[in-house]
């Protein structure tokens, strides 16, 4: 989110040298590809800008005291903005593209969560808001009155309308019997699409294609509107997509084996698909008329973004562990102009395997430059737990590398980008499986000899800190410390305070509710384990934050108190996804400093694995010492 830097932050902005930065591509008017959107920094915070690309004049659109995200630009140059609270409910604004009175996308609307924003051809609007319950979809014409269509209890978000406004599509649970459904612009439902036995996912209504004699616009071959899909078959993952006349039709000469993603190109029947395989990326285009599947090079990292322009070419976001994100195009020609970072990455970065009961354990490991000894480890731990950490700039490793520690990535069993078995191997139990990979590759990191055995911490936000709380409650004697950003910390409590959707997420990982399998999420939670952990803790966390309720996190730090465990606390008056840079640069600062102290302190120069119990008066009884979120909304990430 911010560029390194050295100088300490100010009340509520980042400090001097660092910046907001989101790794995205602008959102691009579809009837006028000079026109873009993107969000950007704005003195320390996330906002919206209006880029025109023929005049390179760039106009700052949104300026709210939290920060903006959520943005859109529609085919007649509209640019759209989520304007929430800090709790992240709020509405739809608009305003044209060149500046003039801001309105509501459809006025009416209740407050919510934003789930879905499509707009047809015609100017027809739909907005998906979830509340406590589910999703309502409402429909109108943009700026007017909505209306509510289409109500789905629990977990739904829309993902698509159809360009002639009269199909909407919603999304659910990729393996229910209703993982995609599709309504009329009155609700009625056309199709229910099941996931069961794999997965189906929804990723849009092709564009409207050019108005010809006797056709109209929807985007199919004949003017029938059509939706494109991936769907799991076995340990595969396939395009497919669905049309009024013939349902749902595979496309099986377009299959991976590793999760992918893909979006329609504006003309023709063609895909773009980004397949994430091993912490990196491909791109391939496809054509479902010739049924042809061409690679579109990249270099070897991750492709964060990427969008087919109307011309053929195709716009990407590419970086590695060394390269902060750039903007680039297939073509060679220059894409416009972003704001990226201008940084040097020190360090060696390479990677490691590690035998592992479903298969080797990858790790992405970076180094400092020629230590004069071997360095402290952190265990940098990536949330979701539907993600991966990538061969891709983190500020995070970049701060830590540039202050001599070792830094490992793990994508321990249930990240994606390693196919469908290892998604799904949990056979030690939720948490516990991706503690016990953790360990495996601790223990490969130092057999090697690349760090200090006595100096290992652990780092993680969101899920990725409910991994480092488990670890530091199941297997205290191998951490030194550890940092949790906005942890889920008692999962049997943040089930009960937490949202549809995450409700839905902990259901299926623990195969019930907290009432139905108490014992299960017992088990799996680290405020069972809280007095068993030994190393200090330093836990931020948000006081507005909907994923990870703050009062679960207040549960296990009553937890700490109770057992007399060291550890520090920080608190954000923000969201989960925090758009502050003042936020970010905080808690970076805060655990690199404590990071710093706990693991060059105490206990460096021991050279022991610390699976035993420790030596007498070191690491015991040490007084406490004196701050970072669309994959999709139903994980805590």
């Amino acid at each position: 989110m911010s560029a390194p830097a050295s100088s300490a932050p100010g009340a509520g902005r980042p400090a001097p040298g660092y910046r907001v930065y989101r790794p995205v591509l602008p959102e691009v008017c579809p009837r006028d590809p000079a026109l873009m959107v993107l969000t950007g920094d704005a003195g320390g915070r996330c906002e919206v800008f209006a880029l025109d690309t023929r005049t390179g004049r760039t106009r700052q659109v949104t300026d709210r005291p939290r920060g903006t995200l959520h943005c859109a630009i529609d085919a007649d140059a509209a640019v759209w903005w989520f304007d929430e609270d800090e709790t992240g409910r709020g509405r739809w604004l608009h305003q044209d593209f060149h500046g003039g009175p801001v309105r509501p996308g459809l006025s009416g609307l209740p407050a919510g969560t934003p789930r879905g924003l499509a707009v047809g051809t015609g100017g027809t609007v739909a907005v998906g808001l979830g509340d406590g319950s589910g999703l309502t979809v409402h429909l109108g014409r943009r700026g007017g009155p909505g209306r509510p269509v289409l109500r789905a209890e629990g977990h739904a978000v829309l993902c698509g309308l159809s360009p002639d406004g009269r199909l909407l599509a919603v999304t659910r649970s990729a393996s229910s019997d209703r993982a995609v459904t599709v309504h009329t612009a009155s609700g009625a439902t056309v199709a229910e699409l099941s996931g069961r036995g794999g997965g189906l996912w929804a990723l849009g209504f092709a564009p409207a294609a050019p108005a010809s004699p006797g056709g109209g616009e929807g985007g199919g071959e004949d003017g029938e509107a059509e939706l494109l899909l991936v769907r799991q078959d076995g340990d595969r993952y396939e395009t497919a997509t669905w049309r009024t006349g013939d349902g749902v039709r595979p496309h099986r000469w377009c299959a991976f084996d590793t999760e992918i993603t893909a979006r329609w190109y504006p003309r023709g029947r063609r895909i773009l698909v980004r397949q994430d395989r091993r912490g990196r990326s491909l791109l391939f285009t496809a054509d479902l008329d010739r049924r042809s599947l061409t690679p579109v090079p990249v270099p070897r990292g991750s492709v964060l973004d990427a969008v087919p322009r109307p011309d053929g070419d195709v716009h990407y976001l590419w970086t590695d562990t060394a390269t902060p994100p750039h903007a680039r195009s297939a073509s060679g020609a220059p894409p416009p102009a972003a704001d990226t970072p201008a940084v040097r990455v020190p360090g060696r970065h390479t990677e490691l395997w590690t035998p592992g009961p479903d298969g080797d354990v990858h790790t992405l490991l970076s180094l400092p430059e020629r230590p004069a000894v071997r360095p402290p480890l952190v265990m940098l731990v990536h949330g979701g737990p539907a993600d991966h950490d990538r061969d891709a700039y983190d500020p995070t490793v970049h701060s830590l590398v540039a202050s001599g520690f070792a830094v490992a990535r793990v994508n321990y069993r249930g990240s994606t980008g390693y196919g469908p078995r290892w998604r799904t191997a949990y056979g030690q139990g939720v948490g516990l499986t991706q503690v016990a990979d953790l360990v495996s590759v601790r223990a490969d990191v130092l057999a090697r000899g690349l760090a200090d055995p006595g100096t290992v911490g652990l780092w993680g936000t969101s899920w990725g800190g409910y991994l480092v709380l488990l670890a530091l409650g199941t297997r205290p004697g191998l951490w030194r410390a550890g940092v949790a950003v906005k942890p889920l910390a008692d999962c049997a409590t943040a089930h009960r305070t937490g949202t549809p959707a995450l409700r839905a997420l902990d259901e299926a990982l623990f195969g019930g509710t907290p009432e139905q399998v108490p014992e299960v999420y017992a088990r799996s939670s680290p405020v069972h384990y809280a007095h068993r952990v030994r190393a200090p803790l330093l836990m931020a966390a948000a006081l507005h934050d909907v994923k990870c309720p703050p009062e679960q996190v207040r549960t296990y730090l009553a937890a700490l108190r109770a057992s007399g465990v060291p550890h520090e606390e920080m608190w954000l008056d923000s969201g989960h996804d925090g758009y502050l840079g003042g936020d970010h640069v905080a808690v970076l600062r805060r655990a690199l400093g404590f990071l710093d102290r706990e693991l060059r302190g105490a206990g460096r120069a021991t050279g022991r694995d610390h699976d035993s119990p420790p030596r007498p008066g070191r690491g015991q009884g040490r007084p406490p010492t004196a701050a970072a979120g669309d994959r999709v909304d139903h994980e805590r990430r």
